[in-house]
């Protein structure tokens, strides 16, 4: 039977610096996208706002609408009203009656003259929610428009990239399962709190990627000799030195050629 084969720390910081290479490139496809997703969001968020407030709006529009058509019925039964109370004075028996129908006549037109006072007031509302109307209606048109545009633009770079992004991530989880658990844990959560997602950095002029603290030389012959794992004590990143790191650039490269 074979023996299984020993997975060295070199091995392990070599795998980590490739898992580090594809979720950098990941990254960088996401960066593309920039504030796309989110400028299309709060256009979808605005719109829909506007479109609850259209229909508010319309609702209004329509309330005040039947509001003048209940004034106009009441001025028709108004009228209708004294028409009536004119022919009964025709046939009155005596002045009290006389005046009975005189002081409901003038009520009626009392209340004729309130109606149309109501019906000027509605009418001027009516214009005043039409011009609200046609601004929002003109501004929901052009979130409209905008939103289509920036739609186009992220649809366009989620094509362009989907299936790169895709198969990464892939990897990215195949990579994963290659490294023990415990490195896997420390690597998301030095990239979580980092800003650039940078866990795996190479040494580069004696400091670590990105850093201006300078390493001791016994750190990095120890970081060189591949023997143990051994992080930044600034950052907390995991440090390779930079003959490993440009040999796992060259060959992610050509793995991200080939997508």
């Amino acid at each position: 039977m074979a023996k299984k084969k020993e997975v060295t720390v070199e091995d392990r910081l070599r795998a980590l610096y490739d898992l580090q290479l594809i979720d950098s490139r990941i990254d960088e496809i996401r960066n593309v996208r920039g504030e796309l997703p989110l400028e299309v969001q709060d256009l979808e968020d605005e719109i829909e706002g506007l479109t609850t407030r259209l229909q508010k709006l319309n609702d209004d529009l329509a309330n005040t609408n039947d509001q003048i058509k209940g004034k106009k019925n009441a001025i028709e039964e108004s009228k209708g009203l004294i028409q009536k109370y004119t022919e009964q004075q025709k046939n009155v028996r005596n002045n009290r009656e006389y005046d009975s129908l005189t002081k409901e006549t003038e009520f009626q037109e009392l209340e004729i003259q309130l109606a149309e006072k109501h019906i000027k007031e509605f009418k001027v509302q009516i214009e005043q929610k039409k011009v609200v109307i046609d601004t929002n209606t003109q501004r929901l048109d052009e979130r409209k428009s905008h939103l289509a545009h920036k739609k186009s633009e992220l649809d366009a770079i989620l094509e362009e990239t989907k299936i790169e992004e895709e198969t990464l991530l892939k990897k990215s989880e195949d990579y994963k399962k290659t490294i023990e658990e415990r490195l896997v844990i420390a690597y998301d959560r030095i990239r979580t709190n980092v800003k650039n997602g940078l866990a795996v950095v190479p040494i580069e002029r004696g400091a670590s990627g990105g850093s201006y603290f300078t390493i001791p030389p016994q750190i990095q012959v120890e970081i060189a000799s591949r023997k143990k794992i051994i992080t930044d004590e600034h950052s907390g990143r995991i440090l390779v030195d930079a003959i490993l790191a440009e040999e796992q650039k060259a060959k992610m490269q050509k793995l991200f050629a080939k997508l």
